[in-house]
Parts: structure tokens; C-alpha cells; sequence
């Protein structure tokens, strides 16, 4: 690189790749925010261990990281839940299990 360029630089950040348990921080706390908009509606959402990590294995790309992460919780599960909520399947004071099934993730 040329002075010029490299003059212009502050500091050398390393990043390392995320582990496991950081993908999973990572999908915890986008279930948190889930379970906010939920309870604003008065919906109860339980999320089991094995579909929390299902959601990271899916969600997490060696080369991108975790940024496919948001995408596959809104196809996987948001967008799935909306429609149970659309159809008046969920509705106000209910609670909605979320588990890990042969094919993917279980609502109930």
C-alpha cells in the first residue's frame, strides 16, 4: 500500500471468528426482542434450547457470520408466527411453544 494510504489509517482492529456461544448470545438476544413484541400483544413465547441452537447453526455463515443471522429468524420464525397470528391461530393471552422438529423449528 502507499504512505498516503496507510497514513490514514488509526488502528488495526482483528476480528475473530464468532464461536458457537456467541452465535447463541447472538440469537438470544433477537428472541428477546421477539419476546418484547409479543408480550406487547400479550402473547407468551417459549423457546427451546434445541430450536435456539437450530436458529444459530441455519443463521450463521463462515464467510458473512452472523449477519444471514436476522434473515433466517424472520423466515424461520416471525414470519411463520405472523400468519398463525393473522389467522387468529395465536391470539391475545396465549402461549406459543417453539421447539426443534425433524424438518425444522415446531410452533405450537
Amino acid at each position: 500500500f502507499r504512505p498516503e494510504f496507510l497514513n490514514r489509517i488509526d488502528e488495526i482492529i482483528t476480528f475473530n471468528r464468532l464461536t458457537r456461544e456467541d452465535i447463541i448470545r447472538i440469537v438470544d438476544i433477537q428472541l428477546q426482542q421477539l419476546e418484547q413484541r409479543l408480550a406487547e400483544q400479550k402473547i407468551k413465547i417459549a423457546i427451546s434450547k434445541e430450536a435456539r441452537e437450530y436458529l444459530g447453526e441455519i443463521g450463521y455463515d463462515p464467510l458473512f457470520g452472523a449477519r444471514p443471522l436476522k434473515r433466517t429468524l424472520q423466515n424461520l420464525l416471525q414470519n411463520p408466527l405472523a400468519k398463525k397470528i393473522i389467522a387468529g391461530e395465536i391470539k391475545e393471552g396465549d402461549k406459543v411453544e417453539v421447539g426443534r422438529g425433524k424438518e425444522g423449528l415446531t410452533i405450537s
